[in-house]
């Protein structure tokens, strides 16, 4: 199963098996992972789950879509490398993904 590493705002580092064809965010929910809550369960429709992805990551993953886009706009502190984790489905291929995690809002 491959790890994602989450590396929240005060460093501290977190590693987590996602199962190939779920979320980041289904994985950071399901290993209780602080930081991403999820809220709306995926469907676009909150940023709760907003995560700041590790530059030698990012060409790794699909393209942003326009309403994910739109909903990053929304999140507290966005980056040019904030994604969304309900975004990211799981590959063998993101094996050992980096993500950073915001400051709490909640």
């Amino acid at each position: 199963m491959p790890q994602v590493i989450f590396i929240d705002a005060q460093d501290n580092q977190f590693e987590a098996d996602i199962e190939v064809g779920h979320t980041v965010m289904e994985g950071a929910v399901d290993h209780m992972i602080d930081g991403i809550l999820g809220e709306c369960g995926g469907v676009l429709a909150c940023a709760t789950c907003h995560c700041y992805v590790d530059p030698a990551w990012q060409d790794k993953l699909p393209p942003v879509s326009e309403a994910e886009a739109d909903m990053i706009e929304a999140a507290v502190e966005p980056k040019a490398n904030s994604r969304l984790s309900c975004q990211i489905e799981m590959t063998e291929a993101l094996d050992g993904l980096v993500v950073r995690l915001p400051r709490s809002q909640y």
